[in-house]
């Protein structure tokens, strides 16, 4: 009986060490992850959900030294070709609303990647908003594929 409560104890705090969470004023940013990353590929990106409990506020910048440029981006279909454009502007946070950077939709790009990202590597991001300031975020890196943190369920 003692083995199995310990291996629930430890299945519990695995789950916990994956959910990673920020808070900078009204956001509330859930873990942040990127995609791993084939040798020699030029670009990868970020994901993550931000939950605004406040006044509308917009992400205008991020960076990394993981890359020579990071760039906000949003891919959508215009006709039959899915389209990548950069959002100079930013990505408006509502008030009171959930926004989801995932892949296929709103994302953080990272150009000139300095190095492949690896299963299970960890990173730091820098994120700007226009009103909360400035938070550094871990970005957790998922296998190639992935469409997420496994055993991550999102809370709103």
């Amino acid at each position: 009986m003692k083995k199995i409560l310990c291996g629930l104890m430890f299945s519990l705090l695995s789950l916990c060490a994956m959910a990673h969470e920020y808070n900078l004023g009204a956001l509330h940013i859930v873990h942040p992850w990127a995609r791993a990353t084939p040798p020699g590929a030029p670009a990868a990106g970020a994901f993550f959900s931000i939950e605004n409990k406040g006044e509308a506020d917009r992400l205008v910048a991020a960076s990394a030294a993981v890359a020579d440029a990071v760039e906000l981006h949003e891919m959508r279909m215009e006709g039959n070709v899915m389209r990548m454009n950069k959002l100079d502007h930013g990505i408006e946070l509502p008030a009171n609303s959930t926004v989801e950077l995932k892949p296929g939709s709103l994302h953080i790009m990272f150009f000139g990647l300095k190095a492949p990202f690896k299963e299970g590597d960890r990173f730091p991001l820098k994120l700007r908003f226009e009103k909360a300031g400035e938070v550094t975020v871990d970005v957790v890196v998922e296998g190639m594929g992935s469409n997420g943190p496994a055993g991550h369920a999102h809370t709103h």
